[in-house]
């Protein structure tokens, strides 16, 4: 965990009086420079770094449908949510779930239903071209699980067509081949509350319908869920066990179901447990607004601990201007806090600094002592650790944030270097024990991939699963590069089986985590060549090969979501800065300073810098869930370009001081004139 260079400070891009820089160093320097004073103005006074979240327009319609569902309509809110909405409506009349994406069914009939109960007459040309657009995409039968649960709140679709969710799930223990924690542990913190509102089904008719939005009018013959052809196949085996689950519900209602009310009350007692050390449920919105339904299904009343607190905590996910109103899914400051400090750190402030001083030591106090949900699906004997994407969140520890937590923390002082120096071990530790069977890491859990869950009926949320990706298996080698994990280190030969085993024939890795192709070939050369890899093997130059076939005439790249729905559309979209960072970097891991495809995009990050330091984006570069749910990360456009910019300068100053190629793993050692 060094943090100083040889001669006891950062590598700096200086040089003696009598050999000034040249004009390209000078430019360079100068956008470091901006760019550092631009993040540093951004911390929070006790050391925390966080830019918000924006997402599609769900989230706001959703918040639009509940407070007429709960009787709770703010007219003045409901105005600037409006408002909102028809910001983001597309001029085909439909919405999107990310920028410059098509129109899709469950956003547009979501943004549709919501102005619709906010009084917008239906005769409005927005609200008409938003009809043709819903009718287009398929209408109401299109939807998926979770948004048709959501219109049966309001007797806007049949509960008997809503794949039902059965509070018994959480008494099947593990020995069960299909068991609740072989669930993704964000999909654990959806179906619990909506497993309780399953339950109750607590309609409230709201006087509308939405029988303009089915395609040959509303028949009940359009709301069942398709078979697979034939008679044997897992999902037409669940589609039966869901009718099986319908008649059980008749006999709940008679008060005879077997198991209901003993699971009823656990699944009351798992959510409200998990509202402990968390920002509510799982720490996302959408866990905290079904539980709050679910809480009020269970009979708490408004003034009730639990409804107050989940009713602030959505307030705090709330952006209010005057005219407008915009919900964040969650928050994000640990993982800002991580990238930034390592950005400031590589980038030339000193370990010392005041501001990294109260990063490194804020990130400490974020460490999760606690055995955490993450238990169930690993046994091992390792003690606890970890950190989180939130402020808190004790039940989710995860394997993402924790590397790029290790790799902040070697590199800055705290306060406390014992404490932080055994955070780290512990980190480490935890998070070397993540490795799933296949030699991957995933994000949440260990080996959660039984697919047959997506055969579930009420799994069309594209979510049920938590797989191991290249993004994160090559960011946990990274951490291990730094800590000098030799090549023929058993968990290191599996890691690197893994990433051959997965890398596409164009050479490209696909990103889970981040938009798409570019995020994963980037984060897999970055580890790689922290390990000490050869990266002039034909396996790895394949990849270097794709980044300089997809860079734009600009200098630049970029990509958008739709590569999650066809890889054909790999790197092609606007060019973006913290993509181009992103493939800056993962050019560097070639060792080639003068290359000119990477001298091309420093030169567009450099000149399209804005005058205070910052970078401007537009487009969606985060992925929630791929083709389901995207997020734009707005610290991104600003803290991964710098960390471009100073994995470019402390390439090419490796390269002239030493006359070799530069070794990523050690990139606070160089001596420099």
């Amino acid at each position: 965990m060094s943090a100083t260079s040889t001669e006891g400070r950062p590598p700096q891009l200086s040089a003696t009086p009598a050999q000034p820089l040249p004009e390209s160093a000078r430019d360079l320097a100068a956008a470091i420079g901006r760019s550092q004073q631009h993040l540093l103005g951004l911390q929070h006074e006790p050391g925390y770094w966080i830019g918000e979240l924006f997402v599609d327009g769900t989230l706001v319609a959703d918040s639009i449908v509940y407070h007429h569902w709960n009787g709770s309509v703010d007219p003045e809110w409901e105005r600037k949510a409006v408002n909102h909405l028809f910001r983001l409506q597309l001029p085909d009349g439909g919405w999107n779930l990310y920028h410059g994406g098509p129109p899709e069914v469950n956003a547009t009939v979501k943004a549709y239903l919501a102005l619709k109960l906010a009084g917008v007459p239906l005769t409005d040309p927005r609200m008409l071209k938003a009809r043709e657009v819903a009718l287009s995409l398929g209408g109401v039968p299109r939807m998926n699980t979770f948004s048709k649960l959501y219109l049966a709140l309001m007797g806007l679709y049949p509960w008997k067509y809503v794949p039902t969710i059965p509070c018994e799930v959480l008494l099947i223990g593990k020995w069960f081949h299909v068991n609740f924690w072989d669930m993704s542990n964000w999909s654990r913190a959806m179906l619990v509350p909506l497993a309780i509102i399953n339950h109750f089904k607590p309609t409230r008719p709201l006087g509308i319908s939405l029988h303009e939005l089915y395609r040959e009018g509303y028949h009940e013959r359009d709301l069942r869920l398709p078979r697979d052809p034939g008679i044997i196949s897992w999902r037409n085996f669940f589609l039966g066990l869901d009718k099986l689950h319908k008649f059980a519900e008749l006999w709940a209602k008679a008060g005879i179901h077997p198991f209901r009310r003993r699971a009823l009350k656990k699944a009351e007692q798992w959510m409200i447990e998990r509202f402990e050390g968390s920002d509510g449920l799982a720490a996302i919105f959408p866990g905290m607004l079904y539980s709050l339904i679910a809480l009020k299904a269970l009979g708490y009343p408004d003034d009730h601990e639990h409804i107050r607190n989940l009713e602030a905590l959505i307030r705090k996910h709330s952006h209010e201007t005057e005219d407008e109103v915009r919900i964040e899914p969650c928050l994000s400051p640990v993982w800002d806090t991580a990238i930034v400090t390592i950005a400031l750190r590589e980038s030339g402030l000193p370990a010392e600094h005041p501001a990294l001083v109260k990063a490194g030591s804020w990130l400490v106090t974020k460490e999760i002592r606690f055995r955490g949900d993450w238990h169930h699906k690993n046994p091992a004997d390792v003690e606890p650790s970890g950190w989180v994407f939130e402020f808190e969140n004790k039940w989710n520890p995860d394997v993402d944030d924790t590397a790029m937590v290790l790799l902040a923390l070697r590199l800055v002082k705290t306060t406390d270097p014992a404490a932080c120096e055994a955070a780290y071990r512990r980190g480490l530790n935890w998070m070397l024990a993540f490795q799933c069977r296949d030699g991957g890491w995933a994000a949440f859990d260990k080996d959660c991939t039984n697919n047959i869950l997506e055969k579930v009926p009420f799994a069309d949320h594209n979510a049920m699963l938590d797989p191991e990706c290249a993004d994160i298996t090559a960011r946990i080698l990274e951490v291990l590069g730094h800590e000098k994990y030799p090549l023929d280190h058993p968990q290191v030969v599996r890691a690197l089986d893994y990433l051959r085993n997965h890398q596409e024939e164009d050479g490209t890795w696909y990103g889970r985590w981040g938009v798409n192709y570019i995020y994963g070939t980037w984060q897999v050369l970055r580890g790689l060549q922290t390990m000490g890899m050869d990266m002039h093997q034909p396996w790895l130059l394949k990849a270097r090969g794709w980044y300089e076939s997809v860079q734009h005439p600009d200098g630049g790249w970029g990509e958008r979501c739709n590569t999650y729905d066809d890889p054909v559309f790999k790197g092609q979209g606007p060019s973006t800065a913290s993509q181009t960072a992103w493939a800056v970097m993962g050019l560097c891991a070639f060792g080639d300073p003068d290359r000119p495809s990477l001298r091309r995009g420093i030169d567009y990050l450099i000149a399209t810098q804005n005058p205070d330091g910052s970078w401007s984006e537009d487009e969606i570069t985060g992925t929630g869930f791929p083709k389901v749910f995207y997020l734009k990360y707005d610290m991104y456009r600003n803290a991964w370009p710098l960390l471009a910019l100073a994995t470019y300068r402390l390439l090419r100053e490796r390269t002239r001081v030493n006359g070799g190629p530069y070794a990523l793993q050690d990139p606070l050692s160089i001596k420099v004139s």
